[in-house]
């Protein structure tokens, strides 16, 4: 009797919930239609953005360097043979443009969807702005002085504070226009570059102005191969102070060293390296065109063109939709240590080319 009660209850309670629900979501629809569109407008939303995050999460295809030094080079009767530097500073120019301009515009300092959300363009945008700096301060002063006691080029003085404005900044004044003026006054140094009537204007390539540029390549790489071999946890012997018994640091440090790349930076150091290489491979295809006599003087063209073939590998598409770390004989590919084995084989052969510029 008392079970038969409660089955009684229960279905009465069960009844009672289910009109209820049924209350509730026709008052739902009829009194509070506002809160349906608001839901479908905040997923339409949703879906917009994600789409424009897919659509920018590109980089840039690689260019023809002379293809773009014809195209930026204003010159009125074609030369027999290109101005020296023309290339070089037609490729920096291209460069810096297409960081800025490409499918989706400059990341970096977005505050705003997609781009505040995404990290693999922005870290690209970063490696192609290091090479961009490097070039530029090298070009200031290097390529366009004489010697050491010589005047810096007016435009190059102005155009490389630009570059080494704050990437990330989006308020007044913003990123992009710094950059933009950067590029600008390398415009206006390569106009006078090529003017016959113009000899302020100067590129110097020498064996020793190249030899300075390719110290500062040599040192990146080496950095971004360290940090790509970190993906995988290893211990370091400390050799800080290896080849000098005299030698002292400022505070002591252990003799062994853990390295490792945290797993959260992993796919942004990956991408500043693409970044990096994407640059450096256009700049010294620029550099086998102005260079050309120095290298073949030096016998150091195949030196060149072998980095060059290095760097061409890092620009592989990747098979994968996110960068894998797998250890380092593991069952999953790990292509931060794929990425640095190129970058090792090309940072060793810059220093190879550099002892060949060095000799007499």
């Amino acid at each position: 009797m008392a079970w038969n009660k409660l089955q009684k209850f229960w279905h009465q309670r069960k009844r009672s919930l289910a009109d209820y629900s049924a209350d509730v979501r026709e008052d739902w629809s009829t009194q509070n239609p506002l809160w349906r569109w608001l839901a479908g407008a905040a997923l339409l939303l949703l879906l917009v953005v994600g789409g424009l995050g897919f659509y920018f999460d590109t980089e840039p295809e690689l260019f023809d360097v002379n293809a773009v030094a014809k195209q930026r080079v204003p010159v009125a009767e074609p030369r027999a043979k290109p101005v020296v530097g023309a290339t070089t500073t037609a490729t920096l120019i291209e460069l810096s443009s297409r960081m800025l301009n490409k499918r989706g515009g400059y990341l970096s300092n977005d505050v705003m969807p997609p781009g505040v959300w995404m990290d693999n363009i922005p870290s690209w945008e970063y490696g192609v702005l290091i090479q961009v700096r490097d070039m530029s301060k090298a070009m200031r002063e290097a390529f366009s002085r004489s010697q050491s006691q010589s005047r810096e080029d007016a435009d190059l003085t102005l155009a490389e504070p630009r570059f080494n404005f704050d990437h990330k900044s989006w308020v007044w004044p913003s990123t992009e226009s710094q950059y933009q003026e950067g590029i600008i006054k390398l415009e206006s140094y390569l106009a006078r570059l090529v003017d016959d009537q113009a000899p302020d204007a100067q590129f110097y390539a020498r064996a020793d102005n190249l030899n300075y540029w390719l110290r500062s390549v040599e040192s990146r790489l080496g950095s971004l191969s360290q940090r790509l071999s970190a993906s995988v946890e290893k211990v370091r012997i400390n050799t800080d102070l290896g080849g000098d018994a005299s030698a002292h640091q400022s505070t002591a440090t252990p003799r062994e060293i853990v390295v490792k790349t945290s797993w959260w930076e992993i796919d942004d150091v990956f991408y500043e390296a693409r970044g990096t290489s994407w640059a450096l491979l256009h700049l010294l295809k620029a550099i086998e065109i102005d260079f050309a006599d120095v290298l073949d003087n030096k016998n150091a063209l195949v030196s060149l063109q072998q980095i060059i073939r290095e760097l061409e590998a890092t620009q592989e598409p990747l098979g994968s939709p996110m960068v894998l770390n797998g250890s380092g004989f593991g069952m999953l590919a790990n292509h931060s240590l794929v990425m640095a084995n190129y970058i090792s084989r090309a940072n060793a052969a810059i220093i190879d080319l550099r002892e060949l510029l060095a000799q007499g």
